[in-house]
């Protein structure tokens, strides 16, 4: 059997430890400016396919106008910074092709350019208005199309 005076200590220091320690819930470690954080730490979406989405359709369609307005919303935002002229690919994947880890539909592009994805894309769904984002996703649908506004010379 435990006695009470071998018990008693063993609780004072375990009591101790916590005081100790504190209890100010879990601590995160920060990486210095420039470095991956530790392993473990949140950094962003979770990789992978998306998870199911209601199905919605671009309002815009593939309307003359809002596919201007998105071409000239990808200059204006940058996104050929990452993405390429005409979205050609660069540091980010190109988007004329047929490869498309997340989806091509356009719900599925509203959701990469709203969320973000990992390794890279930022989310920018609380800095783009919805209506942008929209014009977006059809001017990306739109390539290489023959609705797609200007189109790279060949």
């Amino acid at each position: 059997m435990f006695s009470a005076s071998r018990i008693i200590p063993v609780l004072a220091l375990g009591f101790t430890s916590l005081l100790i320690s504190g209890c100010n819930g879990p601590t995160f470690e920060t990486a210095a400016e420039g470095l991956a954080p530790p392993i473990g730490t949140p950094v962003g979406p979770i990789p992978g396919p998306p998870g199911p989405t209601v199905s919605r359709d671009n309002p815009y369609g593939q309307q003359a106008v809002p596919l201007a307005e998105g071409r000239q919303l990808f200059a204006s935002y940058n996104c050929a910074g990452c993405h390429g002229d005409h979205a050609g690919g660069g540091m980010g994947p190109s988007l004329r092709d047929e490869d498309w880890i997340y989806g091509g539909t356009s719900m599925q592009v509203y959701n990469s350019i709203a969320e973000g994805r990992a390794h890279g894309m930022p989310a920018w769904g609380t800095k783009v208005p919805d209506t942008q984002i929209w014009k977006l996703v059809g001017y990306i649908q739109s390539l290489r199309t023959e609705r797609e506004p200007q189109p790279p010379q060949e």
